[in-house]
């Protein structure tokens, strides 16, 4: 068979419409995998954690996910610059592959969460490596008309993704596997076909780079992240100035120390060279993503969880009642990205988006147990558009601002400071969520428990009388011991009686947990102003004209030229 019809990366000449799409393909099943992994675990989640015996230790099960991905992301960005992206790319989707098979046979929520984190090391290059292929064959003026490919993939994730979930999760068997278990089984398929389009489609040439590979770089980000989040997560158990989480805070810093030293003596073969944070774009782009990682995930943490305990969705209608946030993320992509290709601009997009974050989760804090949903819909519209102004104009632009030398790393570099906010937003605000639930659901249950409807359900309940005779006793101990409240201590783990008792038994619990919600909001809109505050010194850069693997060959002299940088312009006003 002819091989002249390849999209073969490397020549001078740009690539046609057709050549991009026929590579688009393979990152998009690579993408499609990882997105709606995430949709599906988190529509489940709170199944999952239920029959495992963990809810309010579940933040583990996505910390650990998150941990993995977020430190192999750079690996994959210098690795992927020095051997070339494919390879690469074919074993993230194998690891990953791996990772979900292992999933399957979790026994707890410790056992899910290793399992979960050998999935995170093939995660952490699909989306970076995806991003990094399309920022060297696609000259950024240009880029914004290929966005919607992207978007396709997860708005299709987004409506498929809650389904499936909710589907496996709500069925007790299915072929003799437990329904849960089938959320982390159904990627092997998904991931086989993945493979099979990658291998045929995405052909890449690669000139190698003789580069040092970081490997102590590699160690010192590892021992700097990963005690910072297990803090993150332990610390409301620990105590915030206990001596153990004194030990990981130090072993965090001394890491973090150790890094920069690393990372300075190895100049540009450096994990994350050092250098590109002296340019304006990518330090106040990166400072901006991480605040942007810290709110992204804790709301899409927080609400799906909000959504099935407070106001009693299933795993399937929760994930269809997040759809509002999701066309906000794809309208404010579709819209930004297009006027980006148009004007070349994209300053104003961060700006406007980051200022609705703050207002939309600040907007959530005043959401309660008895908010109408459509109200809590139109939040999440506004929540999801801030999103879409940040996900593509952030990554373009650190992308624009350096030598396309540096797409791999820089681009990584922008997925890795936007998932280390997603891990410690993760962490610390499901952390502060259940913390605070205690004592909410306390104050909640005093301030409902005199009140005439709940006294006449503790007479005469309604609905299942083993479970409201089961609670009903639980609150009777715990009121011969001074804590009537105890009653719902064990919904911290295992909810799911909250839908088998009388509701009026259940408000007080449903009541403090919606104010606890609001407390996490609050302290995430606080957190986001610092996003917008980033997103006003982003420098303007203009987009170049010409796409990276072109530029790349320029560089080397290829063309004749001297080699320096000459396409990246100075910044500008916008």
């Amino acid at each position: 068979m002819s091989t002249a019809a390849r999209p073969v990366v490397g020549r001078d000449e740009p690539l046609t419409h057709r050549q991009i799409v026929t590579i688009l393909i393979g990152l998009m099943m690579g993408m499609f995998l990882a997105a709606l992994d995430q949709t599906i675990v988190a529509s489940a989640m709170r199944v999952i954690a239920d029959h495992l015996q963990g809810l309010s230790a579940q933040a583990w099960a996505t910390t650990a996910y998150l941990i993995t991905s977020t430190i192999v992301t750079p690996l994959y960005g210098k690795l992927s610059d020095i051997y070339g992206r494919k390879p690469f790319f074919i074993f993230a989707i194998s690891i990953f592959t791996i990772g979900s098979m292992l999933c399957t046979l979790a026994w707890s929520i410790p056992s899910l969460a290793v399992f979960r984190a050998i999935q995170g090391l093939g995660a952490g290059g699909l989306f970076s490596l995806a991003l990094a292929i399309i920022g060297d064959i696609v000259p950024p003026r240009e880029r914004a008309k290929y966005q919607g490919y992207f978007l396709a993939v997860f708005g299709t994730s987004s409506v498929l993704g809650p389904v499936i979930g909710g589907f496996f999760a709500g069925a007790d068997k299915i072929l003799g596997i437990d329904g849960w278990r089938w959320v982390f089984l159904v990627n092997v398929p998904i991931a086989i076909a993945a493979l099979f389009v990658v291998t045929r489609t995405l052909h890449l040439h690669h000139q190698r780079l003789d580069h040092r590979i970081d490997w102590w770089g590699a160690v010192a980000l590892t021992v700097a992240v990963v005690p910072l989040l297990i803090v993150a997560e332990q610390g409301r158990e620990w105590g915030w100035t206990s001596t153990t989480s004194l030990v990981c805070y130090a072993i965090g810093i001394a890491g973090f120390i150790a890094g920069w030293f690393i990372e300075r003596s190895m100049g540009d073969e450096a994990l994350i060279p050092l250098r590109l944070f002296t340019n304006r774009t990518v330090a106040w782009a990166s400072i901006g993503s991480i605040f942007i990682g810290m709110g992204m995930f804790g709301g899409l943490a927080s609400l799906p969880l909000y959504l099935q305990i407070v106001k009693g969705a299933s795993a399937t209608q929760a994930g269809l009642q997040l759809l509002p946030m999701t066309l906000g993320i794809m309208a404010g992509s579709i819209f930004s990205g297009q006027m980006i290709s148009r004007t070349g601009r994209y300053r104003r997009y961060p700006i406007i988006g980051a200022a609705l974050l703050v207002v939309s989760l600040f907007a959530f804090s005043y959401v309660t147990a008895d908010t109408d949903l459509w109200k809590v819909m139109i939040i999440m519209v506004f929540f999801g558009v801030g999103l879409g102004f940040n996900f593509q104009p952030l990554t373009l632009a650190i992308q624009n601002a350096v030598s396309p030398r540096d797409i791999g790393v820089a681009t990584s570099s922008a997925t890795f400071t936007r998932q280390i906010g997603g891990t410690l937003g993760t962490a610390i605000f499901l952390s502060l969520l259940f913390s605070g639930a205690q004592e909410k659901i306390a104050s909640a249950f005093q301030s409902i428990a005199p009140t005439a409807d709940f006294q006449a359900a503790l007479r005469a309940p309604v609905g299942n009388a083993a479970a409201n005779n089961a609670f009903i006793s639980q609150v009777q101990a715990g009121a011969a011991s001074g804590n009537p409240a105890s009653g719902f201590g064990n919904a911290l783990n295992d909810s799911s009686f909250l839908g088998l008792i009388d509701p009026r038994l259940a408000r007080p619990f449903l009541v403090g947990f919606s104010d606890a919600m609001s407390t996490v909001f609050l302290v995430a809109s606080i957190l986001l102003i610092f996003a917008f505050i980033a997103s006003l010194f982003l420098p303007h850069v203009e987009l170049r004209s010409a796409a990276a693997f072109q530029k790349a060959r320029s560089e080397r002299g290829g063309d004749g030229s001297t080699g320096e940088d000459t396409d990246v312009p100075p910044a500008i006003a916008d």
